[in-house]
């Protein structure tokens, strides 16, 4: 499985789990086992609360990076239970699988009243092709839509 393939049932599984606990308002760990659980009832390998190294100038240092998931030791999820987005979540996640060498990861804001609207991708060369929120072609003006 790609990790494009990957991230599909990932964002499935989060849809599932949010809708499953009522939406919004529980804490980020509940959700996060929830996500391991569910992920886990697909088939998929999921190590949670993984530990990375991290080295500065060819020193390791003592208090690890702590990463909310991998999955089939492709993809990253952070998960988030936020009433308000900060885009630092995306930066952090990058530094994350520039660290990891992974190259995909999704934060996922189950605080949002649709979690599909807290859905974040964020690639590490990875070709950005999937659009998780599925919304509609916008048509031109020429077509007789919005612009």
């Amino acid at each position: 499985m790609t990790e494009n393939e990957l991230s599909k049932v990932i964002v499935d599984a989060a849809i599932e789990v949010h809708r499953e606990l009522g939406g919004p308002g529980l804490l980020e760990d509940i959700y996060e086992e929830a996500m391991e659980e569910e992920l886990k009832l697909r088939g998929l390998l999921v190590e949670r609360q993984l530990p990375v190294r991290i080295v500065y100038k060819g020193r390791v240092l003592r208090k690890p990076l702590r990463l909310d998931m991998k999955v089939e030791k492709l993809v990253l999820v952070d998960n988030k239970a936020v009433e308000e987005w900060n885009p630092i979540f995306q930066a952090q996640l990058l530094t994350y699988l520039r660290l990891t060498s992974l190259k995909l990861g999704l934060v996922i804001n189950f605080g949002e009243r649709f979690v599909k609207n807290g859905i974040h991708r964020v690639a590490n060369g990875l070709p950005e092709d999937v659009d998780f929120k599925a919304k509609p072609p916008r048509r031109s003006k020429e077509a007789g839509g919005e612009d």
